[in-house]
């Protein structure tokens, strides 16, 4: 009988890319994948070290595994892995921790899966995390996270991503392309491009830190890619979106009008002490610039609260900058101490009670911006993408530039376009329409 292998991943679409390729290897291997939920021979779970919550829950989710199966065998990869293999290996029924380029090879790992007295640790130095793996993520939505791109060489003081996933590399022109047409001919409508800092697309493509080619090259080879209905960026650092691309963008074929930017202060000073690569007028630029080519598209912001030395004054800096700018919605991280982080050695520790309380302010202005940008768009006829769950009774979807729409469930509507238009915003905050002339697309 086939081994059964079940999957939890943790954090970010870019984790989600890299456990989906993970799996399919394994299945070639002769395993069985099944919902984690479910009793199986092997749990892999796929941590993220971003934030603290994401550390706590790994016991937990070890602890859903072994109440699953009390003799599974349990694999640790992921960013957490590499960052603290010992701490992890430590935890009670945990079997197998793999760092950031074994968790590729986990089928050399694993025998006959018998458990493990200890955690065995394979985790290299992070300096040999220096070649590319490609992925993407299938088969759970209907849409599919494409990896342009690992690692990172920015050093914000928060950060420990490069300490995680190690220097800043990219796939091949190439082998995004081929790996997208493959995405387009399993049906999939839409490919979200995902990496740690995909704006450096290019660097370390060939092995070298020579660009052969950019980000710019990048959007403009996949735009032609035929069977992509939709092309959406995730998240680009806001020095490295250039006007150019904001401009393709505009009058692309396939890619949608929703930018993700991260800020994290809107106070100069605080940027600073974070080593971000650019200061607030900069990013002002950016948003003046998406909204002259693009009026009705949705942008997000990542921006952190709490941060070393955010006094009240700088807090109300950046609440006052995010009030008045033009922008849809907010991801709000409360700041997390991290080992090995230039941050913990910074004066001017916020109480964990005052970044709570910031947090939810800026949570708050994040509704209040969604609902106006939701508003704004009342009366246009956009095309909504439905997704595959049955939620209460209803299907959800996303137009083009992101505003979610909802409709009475109706399973032949799963992983189809629609014209709709967006007549009223529902009581839990999300927006119905009715449809407009017949299917975009089966």
């Amino acid at each position: 009988m086939k081994k059964k292998v079940a999957f939890y991943t943790l954090g970010c679409k870019l984790n989600f890319s890299e456990t989906s390729t993970i799996a399919r290897d394994l299945v070639e291997e002769g395993f069985e994948r099944v919902d984690f939920s479910e009793n199986a021979d092997m749990y892999v779970i796929n941590t993220c070290s971003v934030t603290e919550n994401a550390d706590k829950r790994f016991k937990s989710i070890v602890k859903q595994a072994q109440k699953s199966n009390p003799n599974a065998f349990v694999a640790a990869i992921g960013c957490y892995a590499q960052l603290k293999p010992e701490e992890l290996a430590a935890v009670d029924g945990v079997d197998l921790v793999l760092g950031a380029t074994e968790k590729f090879k986990i089928a050399d790992y694993v025998n006959d899966l018998s458990k493990n007295d200890f955690g065995q640790v394979h985790s290299c130095e992070i300096e040999e995390a220096d070649f590319y793996v490609g992925s993407y993520a299938i088969g759970d939505r209907t849409r599919a996270f494409l990896k342009v791109q690992d690692g990172c060489d920015y050093k914000c003081t928060y950060c420990t991503i490069p300490l995680a996933r190690g220097i800043s590399r990219s796939d091949t022109l190439e082998n995004v392309l081929k790996n997208a047409a493959e995405i387009s001919s399993k049906g999939i409508k839409e490919i979200v491009l995902t990496g740690v800092n995909i704006g450096d697309y290019g660097k370390g493509e060939f092995g070298n830190k020579k660009h052969e080619h950019t980000f710019l090259d990048l959007v403009k080879a996949l735009d032609k890619v035929e069977g992509i209905h939709r092309l959406r960026i995730s998240s680009i650092e806001p020095n490295l979106l250039k006007n150019e691309t904001i401009d393709f963008v505009a009058q692309s074929n396939s890619f949608v009008p929703h930018f993700h930017i991260p800020l994290q202060s809107g106070s100069d000073a605080i940027l600073k002490l974070m080593s971000r690569r650019y200061l607030t007028n900069l990013y002002v630029d950016r948003v003046k610039r998406i909204r002259e080519v693009m009026p009705d598209a949705c942008i997000g912001v990542d921006v952190i609260v709490g941060f070393p030395g955010e006094t009240e004054e700088h807090f109300l800096e950046t609440y006052n900058f995010l009030n008045e700018l033009d922008i849809s919605y907010l991801h709000v991280f409360t700041y997390s101490e991290r080992d090995n982080t230039k941050a913990t050695e910074l004066s001017g520790v916020v109480p964990k009670k005052v970044r709570n309380k910031r947090s939810k302010m800026l949570r708050g202005l994040s509704v209040k911006k969604r609902r106006a940008f939701y508003e704004s768009q009342l009366g246009s006829t956009r095309t909504v993408l439905y997704e595959a769950e049955n939620k209460e009774g209803y299907i959800h979807g996303f137009t083009e530039n992101y505003v979610k729409v909802k409709t009475p469930w109706n399973p032949d509507l799963v992983n189809t376009l629609h014209d709709i238009k967006l007549t009223e915003i529902d009581d839990d905050g999300m927006v119905r329409g009715v449809e407009v002339g017949s299917m975009v697309t089966p």
